[in-house]
């Protein structure tokens, strides 16, 4: 372990003595009086980080695996790609541990049809939860979040790192970190709550800690036909974590000619189906199917357009709900608000 740096500048409050502040340390003695003092602020702010355990060439065989992973991207980008640059950068991430006690009153949903009510209902959660979130510019990069509650943390060594890669500084205010932290734990225990209807959230924060991980990424730039494209690597796992490559422009056809008929078939022939059966029954006429079908074949089509539209590069983000589908074959906001139309309608 390597060993902890020092910063002078800090004055003790009873000899006025300079009091060192080794990294990370939270309580400090003055040299000359031996009065204790707690630090507060970043100084006194833990730093770690994860181990690099991927080599060059185990991150290029990640990217080659990512050119021929999906069919949104050009079926020869994997052959005709060629490495310009490959480097590991360690990027900051804050990082906070708590073990989190909620207590979410609220209502469930119970029961069916006419006998369908809400009762109200009263959850404890208790959770050891982790949060982090970049603690630099990481735009280029394409990487806000990763996955460290089960990640191995050394202690922090800054000449290893900056001889190992690239090293990036964290910015910003340890302040917002923790009240983002917070809020995303609240957002948490009211999911584990699994109520249909919440009123309120009381959240309490146990042995809570914040510090800095630095992460390791590999950084791969290549050129295909001319344009440069660039894919992160997870340093410790291989996993694409972001990545960008050139789209399939016959993918993109089919899908545009597929959504089309897909939709038209549902804005037109199923409403037209549904009215024809309507008519010849003595029932309610079924306008919330007919709203659906009429809203999801509108999305369908739209989609399929945006896909034809901007798929000419295809954009990859690691994440739940992002890993399959590139910014230019998102589907459109319509079909993410059918659910809430029908609803209202029921």
């Amino acid at each position: 372990m390597a060993e902890k740096t020092a910063t002078q500048g800090l004055s003790c409050p009873k000899c006025g003595g300079m009091v060192p502040i080794p990294e990370g340390q939270v309580i400090v003695a003055c040299p000359f009086c031996e009065q204790r003092a707690v630090v507060r602020g970043e100084r006194g702010l833990r730093r770690y980080q994860v181990p690099l355990k991927i080599d060059r060439a185990s991150a290029l065989e990640a990217v080659s695996n990512f050119l021929g992973g999906h069919w949104a991207i050009a079926r020869n980008a994997r052959s005709q790609a060629r490495i310009s640059e490959a480097f590991v950068a360690y990027l900051p991430f804050w990082t906070s541990w708590s073990h989190t006690l909620a207590w979410v009153f609220g209502e469930k949903q119970v029961g069916s049809g006419d006998n369908r009510r809400y009762e109200p209902r009263e959850v404890k959660v208790a959770e050891d939860m982790t949060w982090n979130g970049a603690a630099c510019d990481v735009g280029e990069f394409g990487v806000s979040q990763v996955s460290i509650s089960d990640q191995q943390l050394d202690p922090y060594n800054p000449d290893a790192l900056h001889r190992a890669g690239l090293v990036f500084e964290p910015i910003g205010s340890m302040t917002d970190a923790s009240v983002a932290a917070e809020q995303e734990f609240g957002q948490r225990a009211r999911a584990r709550a699994g109520l249909d209807r919440v009123s309120q959230v009381y959240l309490r924060a146990i042995r809570k800690r914040m510090g800095i991980v630095y992460y390791p990424l590999w950084v791969v730039r290549y050129v295909y036909r001319g344009r440069t494209f660039q894919v992160a690597v997870d340093g410790n796992s291989a996993k694409v974590l972001y990545g960008k490559a050139p789209g399939n422009t016959l993918y993109r056809a089919a899908v545009l000619v597929g959504g089309m008929a897909a939709g038209a078939v549902l804005t037109i022939d199923v409403p037209a189906l549904l009215v024809g059966t309507s008519g010849n029954k003595d029932n309610d006429f079924p306008v919330m199917f007919l709203i659906g079908s009429i809203v999801v074949g509108i999305g369908l089509m739209l989609g399929s357009y945006r896909s034809f539209r901007y798929g000419e590069q295809y954009e990859y983000r690691a994440g739940p709900k992002k890993s399959s589908l590139p910014v230019g074959l998102s589907l459109p906001k319509e079909l993410g608000d059918v659910m809430n139309i029908l609803e209202k309608i029921r």
